[in-house]
Formats: C-alpha cells, structure tokens, sequence
C-alpha cells in the first residue's frame, strides 16, 4: 500500500502538478508531500471498500451495470478521500483559512477521481484475474486429485481381483486334498478340514490388507505344506529357514503359499517318487528375499501364461510395489527355484 500511494503521488506530481528535473527540490519535495497525504487518505479506502462489493456486484449484476456502479462507488471514495486528506492539510496548517479548503476540493477533485480510477480499475481487474486463475488452479488441482483417487480405486479394485483369484485356486486344491482322504482316511479328512478352516479364518480376517507379516504368512506356508503332506505321504519332503531376522518384515498376502503351491503342483504331484520343498527367507540391506526351491523336475518359465499363480503374482507385486519388486524363476536339470525380493 506504501509503494502504490508512493506511486500515485509521483504520478500526480509529474503529470498534474508539473514537476520537472528543474524544479527546486524543496517545491518537488512538498508536492510529492501532499500527493502522498492525499493517496494515502483514498488507498486504504479503495482496499477496503472495493474488494468487498466488487465480487457481490460481479455476481449478481451483468456487464456494464456492475462496473457502472463500481466506477461510481470510486468517485465517490476519492471524492471523500480528497475532503479528508484537505481537512487534514487545514488542521496542519497547509491550508491557511477555511474558505480555501472548497477551492482545494474542487481544485484537487478531477485528479483525485482520475487516479483513483486509473489504480481502482487496474486493481480490480488484476484481483479479478487473480481470482479467476485460483479458481482454475483449485478446479485443476481438484481434478488431478479426482483422477489420483480414481487410479487408486482402480488400482486397488484390480488388486482386490487378482487376490480373489488366488485364494479359490488354493481353496479349490485343498479341497481336492480333503476329497481323496474322505474315502481312505475320515479321521485325516476331518483333522484336514478343521485345519482348513483354521487357514480359510485367518485368510478372511487378514482380507482388509493386502500384506502380512511374514511369520503369518510362514505359519499358512507350514499349515498348507502339513494338509498337503496328508495327501502325498512321505512323497512331500520340506523344511523352512529363515535368516537375518526377517519375522517383522511384511510380505503380499498368501504370495509365499503360491510358489510353495507351485513346487506342490510341479514337483511333487506328477512324479511317483514326490520332491523337496525348501523355503528360505533371509533380510539383508533392506532388503527381503523369498525362495521356494525344489528338486523336481521343473516347468518352462516361458510358458506361463495369464491366470497362472506366477503370473497373478506377479501382478500382485507390480500393484503393490512397482518396479521395486521382482520375481525370478530359475531352473536347472532336477532343480527348480522361484524367488521374490521385496522392500523390508
């Protein structure tokens, strides 16, 4: 506000009162006095009148009636202004006598309105403008926070569905397991299915989260490996290790129990003779690294196709971590390892 009466009474005193390079100092001085006294009675009237009615006049009335009616409201401010800024100069002393204080007010009246324009309507429209581009920057930035919550939902409506498409493909194989004792074995088939039904409660109540601690998902791991080994006997061999304290650390949800399934389903089943599970979990530089390794006779890795539990996994990895996860798939003759390395 300093800075633009400054402006206005340097203006005035230039282009109305004229001040040039020769004019004495002291005579420039003391007009640049009174332009400032008089801007600084009209400024802060204009700052806090106009921008309160401009948006309601905006509003409610169409161009030009409302800026008719702004127009008029700033003569009338540097109208008033003018008389105060004169009243102030008589009380001083500037003025001499009261009956000169009319002649200043009709001598001071056309330049008094003519700034007050010139400074009122450039305000008005720079602060019009400004408004103008908050509102598109707040309608642009509410739009990219709409489309950010829409991926988002998106993303994790696509990740609620490759999570459905696991844990009925495990459901469905330990169902089968349960159906070939309940012929042989009733006690094991019933011993099956409460442990089943153990696995299926933790799953349901772990559903609102798509990542687990790892020592649950290790405990679903040993749990499937058990139901599993009632089906194929001695035909199953596992054993699980871990190392650098990696219980606290989180992993997706049944992620570890797909690749055990995988080497069930590859190595085991098909082979007379079963295969070795060996499960490893080891945390080292932030780092998780999870390995499901058999001794059986493998699969083509470049095979897998959509809807394989590899590939869902893989999927699942991607919604959950980007490119800061990745699944590998090493094979060799009579050997067999698919490792996941995560954040910890």
């Amino acid at each position: 506000m300093i800075g633009l009466n400054a402006a206005a009474a340097e203006l005035v005193a230039l282009s109305f009162n004229g001040v040039t390079w020769y004019t004495q100092w002291r005579r420039a001085l003391e007009v640049f006095a009174v332009g400032f006294l008089f801007a600084s009675c009209i400024g802060p009237l204009c700052a806090i009148v106009i921008p309160r009615i401009a948006p309601r006049l905006c509003s409610r009335l169409r161009f030009p009636l409302d800026w008719a009616i702004l127009i008029a409201v700033m003569i009338g401010l540097g109208a008033v202004g003018s008389l105060l800024a004169i009243l102030i100069l008589r009380a001083v002393g500037y003025i001499e006598s009261n009956r000169l204080v009319a002649a200043w007010f009709m001598g001071s009246l056309k330049v008094s309105v003519i700034m007050t324009l010139t400074f009122g309507i450039f305000a008005t429209l720079f602060e019009s403008l400004r408004a103008q581009l908050d509102e598109a920057m707040l309608a642009l930035r509410t739009k990219e926070r709409d489309e950010a919550d829409a991926r988002r939902l998106a993303a994790e409506a696509q990740l609620a569905s490759l999570e459905s498409r696991v844990n009925p493909h495990f459901l469905f194989n330990t169902l089968n397991s349960i159906a070939a004792l309940a012929h042989d074995d009733p006690a094991a088939a019933e011993r099956v299915t409460g442990e089943l039904a153990s696995l299926m409660r933790s799953s349901l109540d772990s559903a609102s989260t798509p990542l687990v601690p790892l020592d649950e998902e290790l405990r679903v791991v040993r749990a499937y490996l058990d139901i599993e080994r009632v089906r194929f006997g001695d035909r199953l061999r596992y054993r699980v290790e871990t190392s650098g304290d990696p219980g606290a650390s989180t992993v997706p949800r049944l992620s570890l129990q797909t690749l055990v399934e995988n080497s069930v389903k590859y190595a085991v089943s098909p082979r007379r003779e079963g295969a070795s599970i060996f499960v490893r979990a080891a945390r080292s530089d932030g780092r998780l690294r999870l390995d499901v390794e058999d001794d059986g006779p493998g699969f083509d890795a470049t095979a897998v196709r959509p809807g394989h539990g590899l590939a869902l996994l893989e999927s699942r990895l991607t919604m959950l971590y980007g490119d800061r996860a990745r699944l590998a798939i090493d094979g060799a003759k009579d050997r067999m390892r698919v490792s996941m390395d995560l954040p910890s």
